[in-house]
């Protein structure tokens, strides 16, 4: 029986503006999407995945309209229709979900109007038709509550909740191509493997073509039939997934699965007599609302948790969203007040030290955030930035200067760096700003709060190996808050696992990967993305090293 080819993109070219930094965002790409099947594009920021696919959706912006190429849908070059003809076939023929949820909601309207929205534009003008179909969309989607949830806002609702939404939206009107643009990257590793499981389990039974836009090489390993890996524009290499995940030709595509973290662990021999840090029956409570004499509804982010840091350690703190992780780390590092237990630094309980007390004990507890260009003040130059910390602790102006240009240059980052804005670089080059501005306070514990979560999966690799480096270094205690088990199993000596703010299993990353004792552990290690195909790339490692 003869596949049927649904897309077929033929050398595809899109220039950039003058100043960027190579001619063309997309340079002679060519593929194609059968009907059932899943093609995965993958790459780094920059490689040209988005561009590609906002071209086939006809949403990129007039400075980057198509140079030359075909873009043919069952037969019909897109490129060569007007934007009414467009407003036909979008969403209709060719659906897309998004990256970021609440960027492409609208945060004013609840979300069964949004998806009604969808099918009234498109010619479902009958009021009762549209609601039935909303509630049929999310029913599909495996939301809770449909009837309920269709009156919700975005904001109630959570990141793997809004992005099901938009999987809802996409799939509204049945189109015959559906192209998904990273709608994996931000969740936890549970939520993650909830939405792959929905798209295969939809795409399958809708027979429709997907293109599944990501960096990850684990979702890649979960759900591809075939792979394209793009890199600067170009399309460097594609096959079969069995082919190109397991017997790469491409030295780009060797690299970027060599830089992907093993689900594997090695020991630490370090010293574990007195602890750095001691985190003794702490708890941590919000308030959700109050109701009548006053009385409290409470949510307790961190609820009796105690462990051990040591010095020189990585201990890591792994989890899903709303495990009570970052919430840890914040108080931690005392950016939250606790409300009971004891947080010994040296010995000293600092949870209850005031302003004044505390300010010694800042300079020896840093953090480095998340989002590295939101906790980066845009209007400062990158060697300001640096320099503030030091200089508001008493540092003259010339010493945090000479500081600031050193560790520019650990971080790889080079002194030429110092004169420069925050939106000058990318992602990875912020974090490594991130982190040189922590390391000027002269820190001797690092509390990293999923600081490589949203890097691709080389870039990622170069942060944890510098800050592995700049750990034997500086003999650096770090506490490591991620969802990413891969990262954890790269970099953690100890593990403690979070779930609805209580830890319920510590141990070394080989004890909790190979022999997890609670059940939320073992539900944790199989949402892992692609862990069959991780397991074999570790044995023959393993036959590698026999031999």
């Amino acid at each position: 029986m003869r596949e049927e080819v649904l897309l077929e993109v033929s050398h595809l070219r899109v220039a950039l503006q003058n100043g960027g930094d190579r001619p063309y965002a997309v340079k002679d790409v060519s593929f194609r999407v059968q009907r059932g099947e899943i093609l995965c594009i993958v790459g780094e920021s920059g490689s040209g995945k988005s561009v590609s696919a906002n071209a086939i959706m006809g949403l990129l912006p007039e400075i980057m309209k198509p140079q030359s190429g075909q873009i043919l849908f069952k037969g019909v070059d897109l490129l060569k229709q007007k934007e009414e003809q467009r407003l036909a076939w979008r969403g209709k023929e060719i659906g897309m979900i998004f990256q970021e949820p609440m960027s492409a909601l609208n945060p004013i309207m609840r979300v069964g109007e949004q998806i009604a929205e969808v099918l009234e534009v498109h010619g479902v003008h009958s009021d009762k038709a549209r609601q039935t179909r909303v509630l049929e969309l999310l029913t599909l989607v495996g939301l809770p509550e449909p009837e309920r949830l269709r009156l919700s806002y975005p904001f109630r609702l959570s990141g793997g909740q809004r992005q099901r939404v938009m999987i809802a939206m996409a799939l509204a009107l049945e189109p015959e191509i559906l192209i998904a643009d990273e709608p994996t990257t931000a969740l936890d590793v549970t939520t993650q493997a909830q939405i792959l499981a929905l798209i295969k389990s939809i795409q399958q039974s809708m027979g429709m073509g997907v293109i599944f836009i990501t960096h990850d090489f684990g979702v890649v390993a979960e759900i591809a039939d075939r792979v394209a890996v793009m890199e600067k524009g170009v399309l460097v290499e594609q096959g079969t997934a069995e082919q190109v995940l397991n017997a790469p030709t491409h030295p780009y595509t060797q690299r970027l699965i060599a830089s992907v973290p093993h689900l594997r662990a090695g020991q630490w021999d370090g010293n574990m007599t007195q602890p750095l840090i001691e985190v003794k029956n702490i708890k941590k409570d919000y308030v959700l609302s109050r109701g009548l004499f006053g009385k409290k509804r409470l949510f307790k982010a961190v609820n009796d948790v105690s462990f051990e840091v040591y010095p020189g350690e990585t201990f890591g703190i792994v989890g899903e969203s709303g495990s009570g992780k970052s919430t840890l780390g914040k108080c931690l590092v005392r950016l939250l007040r606790i409300d009971s237990g004891q947080l010994l630094f040296c010995g000293q309980d600092i949870a209850d030290l005031d302003v004044h007390e505390l300010r010694p004990y800042r300079k020896k507890i840093q953090m480095i955030f998340q989002d590295p260009f939101a906790s980066l003040n845009p209007r400062h130059k990158t060697g300001r930035l640096i320099m503030d910390g030091p200089m508001t602790h008493g540092v003259d102006r010339h010493t945090a200067e000479k500081k600031a240009r050193e560790l520019l240059e650990l971080v790889g980052l080079g002194t030429e760096a110092f004169e420069r804005y925050p939106n000058e670089f990318s992602g990875g080059q912020r974090q490594r700003i991130g982190i040189a501005r922590a390391l000027a306070m002269e820190p001797e514990l690092l509390v990293a709060d999923e600081s490589v979560s949203a890097l691709d999966v080389s870039v990622q690799a170069q942060v944890l190996e510098l800050l592995a480096e700049l750990q034997r270094k500086l003999n650096l205690t770090i506490v490591f808050i991620t969802h990413d088990l891969r990262v954890a199993a790269q970099i953690c000596h100890r593990l403690a696992v979070m779930q609805h703010g209580v830890i319920v299993e510590q141990g070394s990353p080989g004890q909790i990967f190979d022999a997890p004792r609670h059940a939320y552990t073992q539900k944790l290690i199989d949402a892992v993305p692609g862990k069959a195909w991780d397991c074999s790339r570790v044995q023959m490692l393993r036959n590698d090293v026999s031999h």
